[in-house]
């Protein structure tokens, strides 16, 4: 008999670069989910193919972590000042970068898709857009919500 004791998966420490691969790819299907639900029950989303929402899922994470790298860094610049004018500055500039970064990321769809992804109704689709992010956004909020409760649960079985 062997005296080597075999190590639980869970329990070994899992490096940076496969947590990160395992975020954004889990991140990723989530938004496909999310898209191609849209784009089945709701007209104002028409998607030609899953290939095409599969490369828009892509996409959409990408500028979506772009944009949120670049609020954080505008925050940071105004949490370093010390005048009173910079929190405003700071609240206003998270606001304005998280609300126009929709626009540039429609546009970044538009470009990159053209008539494959089609968001419509109205404010010429911006409204449906908005609304698929935000969609995206909650069900991977609550993904990751779900899956950290699994590991608080008191035992870890």
């Amino acid at each position: 008999m062997s005296s080597h004791i075999p190590v639980v998966a869970s329990a070994e420490s899992i490096p940076t670069r496969q947590r990160l691969f395992l975020r954004y790819f889990t991140a990723i299907l989530i938004d496909l989910v999310v898209l191609n639900m849209f784009a089945e029950y709701w007209q104002h989303v028409t998607i030609l193919s899953f290939t095409i929402s599969l490369l828009a899922a892509v996409l959409l994470q990408l500028l979506l972590k772009l944009t949120l790298v670049i609020e954080h860094r505008v925050a940071d610049y105004f949490k370093a000042k010390e005048a009173a004018w910079a929190s405003i500055m700071r609240y206003f500039s998270a606001w304005a970068i998280l609300f126009l970064s929709k626009f540039v990321i429609l546009g970044a769809i538009n470009f990159a898709f053209g008539d494959s992804i089609i968001f419509s109704g109205p404010l010429h689709g911006v409204v449906a857009f908005i609304m698929v992010v935000v969609v995206m956004l909650v069900a991977e909020e609550a993904i990751v919500r779900f899956y950290n409760r699994l590991g608080n649960t008191g035992n870890n079985n």
